[in-house]
């Protein structure tokens, strides 16, 4: 409006009138200025900022619609002695229904028929597959790894256990306050002071019997100048350096917003499965009885269980695998639901599975090796007899394997203040085997997958800022009510969504990585928003008496905008720790 004043009625638009190109400090006439670059610069800038700042924004509800895309699409239902496929919304309550091997179940509900291992590690963190069988309770959306059922659906639609996970989430996500951006609370304060510094200088020159165009003058020239025209710039600069060099050291930063809480975060809720082990049953350890020969030993074990669909069959045949090599093919394989599997290898009757399959043979576990099962099952392991030729030879140990890296993680977690605590809704002996193995002190065990999100309010309600690091869909309502949600990204898609920074790879330690860069761009930020100010203040005095060039003016802007840029460009130097 200055601008238009001095062009249409001052002298501003008169012919052959220029702005000299020169930095003096005199006392000229307003009338003459005009500030149109100024007003364009600051406008262009706030948009291209905002743009570039929605662009990093998470978007709204995806979490919540990947939820909903984990269930079974389709269901095999028996109605009057016939298969029907039908969509799994047309599902009622009290429909029979058939999960084969490999399919996941349509909806809660109760088994009728069959056996199977059911992995629900998804939902609930277990790592062990669950045995299931006639009048077992089983929950939509697990895995069905065994064999064949028949499933009697107990709730469906808006009353399965999926979709309350799904309200949790969208609770979480409506009632997470989002932090109030660190630009608008120095805008808060900055610019009431400016515009009464403007208008002081106004009343003193009017009072000091300047003249009214000199008078408007000065107060003008203190709003132009006071308008740091970096501003805009200063957090999507940041922000979008600081997310390209993540992007390239595999983490993803949702947007501005999640910054902070990196800053001010002190305790670190780490899910088991998945994120500190590895998510998959894996064979461990080996414990042969007298002189049994420990490949023997994996030989003949690996061949039985290569034949079996379970989850855990597949951890001992895949770990035979790779220590013997090839494995010979069984002869008579029979599969004994809920306790293991039986049948002729190399011409011996071999037995692997629970110790209850071995009784039925009448076959005991030898002192060396009972000493051997208690203490591993201690430990919170799944253990495994093999038996053949009517003698107990060995037991096999099997658990949720221990990152190589996750140690190493927990201890650049505690270098940077937070407190690792362990979360899961495992059992507690399994829970704190794997805390003390990686030097985790605190451990809560047991959760059930809605219960998690409540643990995170209870940390926040003694005064604690919690980050939480996830992976499964049993995570996601947690992640999206922590101050700062890590979802790693080998996990499912809920959990990505419903977290604030995305670790690309299934290591721990970019946990700690991700936290450094978010808390080196916060410090970006908080130092280009200083300089976005700094220039444009230190010639506040120039302007209140009247002193102010356009030209110094400009200078100034471009100054505080090159400056901003050039520290955002600073982040690009950022390591991961070695």
């Amino acid at each position: 409006l200055w601008s238009l004043w001095a062009l249409f009625f001052g002298t501003a638009g008169m012919p052959g009138m220029t702005h000299p190109f020169e930095f003096t400090i005199s006392r000229g006439d307003g009338a003459g200025n005009i500030y149109l670059e100024a007003a364009a610069g600051v406008t262009a800038f706030i948009l291209a900022g905002r743009y570039f700042e929605a662009r990093s924004k998470r978007k709204a509800g995806a979490a919540l619609k990947a939820l909903m895309e984990l269930g079974a699409k389709e269901v095999t239902v028996v109605r009057e002695g016939r298969e029907v496929t039908l969509p799994t919304s047309a599902l009622r309550v009290g429909d029979r229904f058939l999960v084969r091997p490999g399919e996941k179940i349509a909806t809660d509900g109760t088994v009728v028929e069959g056996s199977s291992a059911v992995d629900v590690s998804m939902l609930s963190g277990e790592s062990v597959p669950v045995e299931v069988s006639a009048g077992d309770p089983v929950t939509g959306a697990t895995l069905n790894a065994g064999g064949r059922l028949v499933v009697e659906a107990t709730r469906v639609g808006s009353d399965t256990q999926l979709a309350r996970m799904a309200t949790l989430v969208e609770e979480a996500q409506s009632g997470k306050a989002a932090a109030q951006r660190l630009a608008d609370r120095i805008s808060a304060v900055f610019v009431p002071v400016v515009i009464g510094l403007a208008l002081a200088t106004l009343g003193f020159w009017l009072g000091s019997g300047a003249g009214l165009t000199a008078a408007f003058t000065a107060a003008v020239a203190v709003l132009i100048i006071a308008c740091p025209c970096a501003l805009g710039l200063a957090t999507p600069t940041a922000l979008l350096v600081g997310t390209g060099r993540g992007a390239q050291l595999g983490i993803l930063i949702k947007g501005p917003e999640v910054l902070e809480n990196t800053r001010r975060a002190d305790t670190i809720l780490l899910d088991k499965t998945g994120t500190v082990t590895t998510g998959r049953m894996t064979l461990l350890k080996v414990h042969a009885a007298g002189t049994t020969d420990e490949a023997e030993v994996l030989r003949l074990a690996g061949a039985l269980e290569h034949s079996s669909e379970h989850p855990i069959a597949r951890a001992v045949a895949e770990g035979a695998a790779a220590r013997v090599g090839a494995l010979p093919t069984p002869e008579d394989f029979a599969n004994v639901p809920g306790l293991g599997v039986q049948g002729v290898v190399e011409g011996h009757a071999v037995l692997v599975g629970r110790e209850k399959l071995l009784a039925e043979w009448a076959i005991g576990l030898p002192e060396e090796l009972g000493e051997a099962k208690d203490l591993a099952e201690r430990n919170g392991r799944t253990v495994i007899a093999v038996a053949w030729d009517g003698e107990a030879r060995a037991v096999l140990e099997v658990a949720d394997a221990v990152k190589d890296t996750s140690a190493d993680a927990v201890r650049r977690l505690r270098a940077l203040g937070l407190t690792p605590v362990l979360l899961t809704g495992d059992n507690k002996a399994v829970a704190e085997s794997v805390a003390a193995e990686v030097g985790i002190d605190q451990v809560i065990a047991e959760v059930m997958p809605q219960d998690k999100a409540e643990v995170v309010r209870k940390l926040q309600a003694e005064g604690r800022t919690v980050a939480m690091v996830g992976d499964g869909v049993n995570d996601a309502a947690a992640l999206a009510q922590a101050d700062l949600g890590l979802s790693m990204g080998t996990g499912t898609d809920a959990a990505i969504e419903a977290g604030d920074l995305t670790l690309v790879r299934g290591d721990l330690r970019v946990a700690a990585d991700a936290i450094r860069l978010s808390r080196r761009t916060l410090g970006t930020i908080r130092s280009n928003l200083f300089w976005a100010f700094a220039y444009n203040v230190a010639a506040l005095p120039l302007a209140a008496a009247g002193l102010l060039n356009p030209m110094i003016a400009g200078a100034a802007m471009a100054f505080s905008s090159v400056f901003v840029v050039g520290n955002s460009l600073r982040l690009r130097g950022f390591r991961a720790a070695g």
